[in-house]
């Protein structure tokens, strides 16, 4: 699928720079949980920051993060390592749920991507942004644009506007010629995005 998206990618001048210049597949193996309480840390955090945090967070639980170890661990010391009283809701929440279903890819695989979106926003604490998440680096789901990310958002501006604001509108336009991979543009926005920081 790598290079068949690389190639359509490539039909965009702009992208075709970008593709040249990174490998935004670099991640460690994290489990879904581990991935959607990243996302969760991530919630309106700065990069940095988030990183972090998870880092502290990973550490504590010994990089078991697993719904039985979030749910067991003291609350304090989860705050301590930088987590809000909220964001520790959230991440037990998620916890519980993942607990009582199957959210990993052969469990969603008959779902859409608005019904997983609608599964998962059930969780008190993952709204559509983090669902998106989910979708994009757990499900691996190809054509995923999050324009709710503000990195993403920035990174169209400043790649196809010279940094001037646009539109959401404007924004799906520009995207429609990398269909059906919007996830791995997205990805590639992100590492051109942190790459010029």
């Amino acid at each position: 699928m790598m290079e068949e998206a690389k190639q359509v990618l490539r039909q965009d001048p702009v992208m075709a720079e970008i593709v040249d210049r990174h490998d935004p597949y670099i991640e460690p193996n994290w489990t879904a949980y581990e991935r959607l309480c990243i996302s969760i840390i991530n919630q309106q955090l700065s990069t940095a920051s988030a990183a972090a945090v998870r880092e502290r967070v990973f550490d504590l639980l010994e990089d078991e993060v697993t719904p039985a170890r979030v749910l067991a661990a003291d609350e304090a010391a989860l705050r301590d390592a930088g987590l809000s009283g909220m964001k520790v809701e959230y991440i037990r929440n998620a916890a519980r749920a993942f607990q009582e279903n199957d959210y990993t890819r052969a469990g969603f695989a008959d779902h859409s991507a608005d019904e997983v979106v609608d599964r998962l926003t059930e969780i008190k604490g993952i709204g559509n942004w983090t669902a998106r998440m989910f979708l994009l680096f757990v499900l691996e789901r190809p054509d995923i644009l999050p324009l709710g990310d503000l990195a993403v958002r920035r990174g169209i501006e400043q790649l196809y506007g010279d940094g001037a604001e646009m539109t959401r509108a404007e924004m799906r336009d520009i995207a429609e010629q990398w269909r059906p991979y919007r996830s791995v543009a997205t990805r590639y926005i992100w590492a051109e995005y942190e790459s010029a920081k």
